[in-house]
């Protein structure tokens, strides 16, 4: 018996709302894969969506599963409620929870064979609570477009579930053309695919409808900032700052075409402004939200030759999302401005490990290896096959490395550049014959070689969640 295709099956019921169908197999598999938590936590969802409330949180409680499982704790608790037993509800989501959601999410990965632990029935409370409202108000409210948009909005949430989201939402805008709402959620769904000009005529139909809403407006400046056309995006970014010119959203897209422009000091300016509105907001703006603003602000403050700052922001995107290789490339980039070598070339490296397509990381880290090696005495004369055992590159890398540094130097001809170097206060990039006047200083010699104007500035602090 093919449990996992009766597991789909019963995911496909209760997307058609075809609840007692779900139960009846959501039964069976629970009883074939001998009560497998995943399959007791669907079976008791169906008993909850067909009103067996009581059964449906006995099925958790008898077996403990409230107890170790976040997920499972929340149903129960909706069930007691739903019964309007309201002060066991609050008893269970007053519980202590002794076991860690971690390692919740890794016995699943592991012992369920999910592949994602983020998927349907692993879920957080924010789209816990927005599944069973989303359901609920289908129940009672079949005929009003807000129930359906509250499916479509579930399954933006939960991620990789566009078609069913346009599914939903093609029916709420259905049920009354001029909902703006789900225009914009209809949008979003193409938006996060890069479906620019799809998501953008949902954009501008939801612009005629909310007339006095800046949203739309903020979305159609990011369209189109993502296809490179920057002049309409400050058009659209600046009618949205005229409606909401407190939103820190809006006045980050400012400073982003600032930025774009060349402007500096203008970017600098609206991203202090935007991170001052969102310091005022406060629990409001998850802090995950941060994160772009922040390596922005890094940004521009390398432009403006502020290093020590701009690392100190770098860093501050690092806490919030660990595992951006664009942060750890912007720092490396920035040791590498500063002379930095050694840095430079750990934090590239940190980069290829998380991202090894990253073409930037690759390329500069390959010229900081080699003024690494140029500056440091024990390399010279060595072949640059025993340089790059230093490091623990993969193959590709290897390769695409050995392309980009030179060959070895001549030591008589290392100790003329060095010599050269010292007295103009500069560091060569490249093996050159250039006399020390006509050379441009270091961070000139990056930003040309480089090109690296747009390349690693986050464009939108504004995600496409509902």
């Amino acid at each position: 018996m093919n449990l996992e295709r009766l597991r789909k099956r019963v995911r496909q019921y209760l997307d058609q709302q075809q609840y007692q169908s779900a139960l009846f197999w959501a039964d069976k598999v629970a009883s074939l894969s001998h009560e497998d938590p995943q399959d007791v936590y669907w079976l008791a969802q169906c008993l909850y969506l067909t009103a067996q409330y009581h059964r449906a949180a006995h099925a958790l409680r008898s077996r403990k599963l409230d107890k170790l499982y976040e997920a499972c704790r929340y149903l129960a608790a909706r069930c007691h409620y739903a019964a309007k037993e309201h002060q066991q509800a609050l008893d269970i989501l007053d519980m202590e929870e002794p076991i860690n959601k971690r390692l919740f999410e890794k016995y699943l990965k592991d012992e369920s064979g999910l592949k994602d632990p983020s998927s349907d029935w692993e879920m957080s409370q924010s789209s816990v609570e927005l599944f069973y409202l989303s359901h609920k108000l289908v129940d009672l409210y079949p005929s009003n477009p807000v129930s359906w948009f509250a499916v479509g909005c579930y399954y933006l949430m939960v991620g990789h579930k566009n078609e069913h989201a346009r599914r939903y939402l093609s029916k709420a805008t259905t049920l009354e053309k001029t909902y703006g709402p789900a225009w914009i959620a209809y949008g979003h769904s193409f938006a996060v695919e890069s479906e620019h000009d799809q998501a953008m005529a949902a954009y501008f139909t939801a612009a005629q409808l909310m007339k006095g809403c800046h949203l739309p407006m903020l979305y159609i400046g990011l369209e189109y900032g993502l296809t490179n056309n920057s002049k309409l995006a400050e058009r659209f970014f600046g009618q949205a700052l005229s409606i909401a010119p407190e939103d820190p959203f809006v006045i980050h897209e400012v400073g982003v075409v600032a930025f774009q422009n060349g402007e500096w000091k203008t970017a600098e300016k609206w991203f202090l402004d935007a991170l001052e509105k969102i310091k005022a907001i406060g629990n409001e703006v998850t802090v995950d939200k941060w994160e772009p603003l922040l390596n922005n602000l890094g940004h521009v403050c390398r432009k403006l030759k502020k290093y020590a700052e701009a690392l100190d922001y770098h860093r501050q995107a690092l806490v919030l999302i660990p595992q951006n290789a664009s942060t750890y490339s912007a720092i490396g980039y920035i040791h590498s401005l500063m002379g930095n070598f050694e840095n430079a070339v750990d934090y590239f490296h940190t980069a290829l490990g998380l991202r090894r397509d990253d073409t930037f990381s690759v390329t500069m880290l390959g010229h900081c290896i080699e003024m690494y090696i140029g500056d440091s005495e024990a390399y010279i004369g060595a072949d640059i096959k025993d340089k790059l055992k230093c490091y623990d590159f993969d193959v590709h890398t290897m390769k695409t490395l050995k392309n980009i540094i030179s060959p070895p130097w001549d030591f008589r001809e290392f100790e003329v550049e060095k010599q050269t170097a010292e007295e103009s206060g500069l560091a060569p990039l490249e093996n050159s014959r250039k006399t020390p006047d006509s050379r441009p200083s270091l961070e000139e010699t990056f930003e040309i070689e480089m090109n690296e104007s747009d390349m690693m500035l986050e464009t939108s602090m504004s995600d496409h969640s509902t």
